[in-house]
């Protein structure tokens, strides 16, 4: 297994640890409830080295993204970040990614851990018919393994990262991020979040991760700043109505069921991998769609349990659910008929052959 720059921190914080994507990752430290509401009041740090950061560089940069990723790549500024996904060329989703322009010719990709492999031989085989080569000073280069990443999250995890920063970053706008000092290291700081409750990431060299870690427990303790595990991160993201891929979204699942129409762009001269297929399914709608979902009967939907009418028939199955500790109710997500998509449709979760009620709703569900 590998580990980050910081395991050795989570282990002596006697953190629970498990097998994540190849990593030696924390599952939890106090407990899942208690981390997911250190973070919606207060402010959590997540360490989040085992995702995946990807350079794309050169004249043949954009053209290239614009290739392989729905959003509209041309949009973007320097100092910008984008929500995108890289469609497979069977109507499915490789990846759902972050794209983050540098400058005109310099764009880094933030990708999924378990998907850090097949990314980039993806791109590195579309990047083949722009001319583009790949390594170490060429125009594609795979830094995951260089790279370590915290995730300070909360209402007060800017007024942490603040007292680390000379340059004011505390007001930053939504999906922007900046090259600046953190605790005297360089670093790329961006605020994108996967909890919904603010705050940003800070990626470093994995040399510097030791430096970045030390100023940031002396920077958070009159915050109260505490560990936070993958556990509570996935309730968080599960909360906003975040989709996981490998749950909610993966190869075999289009961004337009997935309720990803808003960052797939059919815009003049963008010719992306599976446009025709999805303007199709724009246009004439398709069978199922991901939805979210809220327990009307006392119970917690998991991962798998089957969705189906309120009569029984199947329609598909749970993508992610939990009991949500803000509401303490269950939520879920997961693919139901286009009918029974609309919100305030009843739909059953099947939990030990029983079905229970549930109403589709609208998310975020807080």
């Amino acid at each position: 297994m590998k580990t980050t720059a910081f395991t050795e921190h989570h282990i002596a914080a006697g953190a629970k640890m498990a097998e994540f994507a190849g990593y030696n990752m924390p599952i939890e430290f106090t407990g899942i409830n208690d981390e997911h509401m250190t973070v919606r009041n207060g402010a959590g740090v997540f360490d989040v080295s085992h995702m995946g950061e990807i350079w794309v560089k050169g004249p043949k940069a954009l053209a290239l993204l614009q290739r392989i990723t729905t959003n509209d790549v041309a949009k973007l500024y320097d100092g910008k970040v984008q929500y995108s996904c890289m469609p497979n060329g069977r109507g499915g989703i490789v990846d759902d990614i972050l794209v983050y322009r540098f400058d005109a010719e310099t764009y880094m990709l933030c990708v999924n851990a378990a998907n850090i492999d097949k990314d980039w031989a993806h791109i590195c085989a579309e990047g083949k018919a722009f001319g583009m080569e790949a390594g170490h000073g060429k125009e594609l280069y795979n830094a995951s393994d260089e790279i370590c990443q915290l995730a300070v999250q909360g209402p007060s995890a800017m007024k942490i990262v603040q007292k680390m920063c000379t340059e004011p970053v505390e007001q930053m706008e939504y999906y922007t991020f900046c090259k600046t000092k953190v605790a005297g290291c360089d670093a790329i700081l961006s605020i994108t979040g996967y909890t919904g409750a603010g705050g940003c990431e800070i990626y470093v060299a994995n040399e510097e991760g030791e430096k970045l870690w030390k100023a940031l427990w002396e920077a958070g303790a009159e915050y109260g700043l505490k560990n936070i595990g993958l556990g509570a991160r996935d309730t968080l993201r599960l909360e906003k109505g975040f989709c996981l891929y490998g749950n909610d979204i993966d190869d075999t699942t289009s961004p337009i069921e997935a309720g990803l129409g808003w960052i797939t762009k059919f815009v003049e001269g963008k010719e992306f991998i599976d446009r025709a297929v999805l303007e199709k399914q724009k246009a004439e709608g398709v069978g199922r769609k991901l939805v979210g979902f809220k327990l009307l009967d006392r119970g917690v939907p998991r991962h798998g349990y089957m969705l189906a009418t309120p009569e029984g028939k199947e329609m598909g199955h749970v993508t992610s659910g939990t009991m949500s500790p803000c509401l303490k109710a269950g939520i879920g997500m997961g693919y139901v008929a286009a009918d029974y998509a609309k919100p305030g449709s009843e739909i059953a979760v099947v939990i030990r052959d029983r079905l229970l009620r549930a109403e589709v709703v609208k998310v975020p569900f807080v």
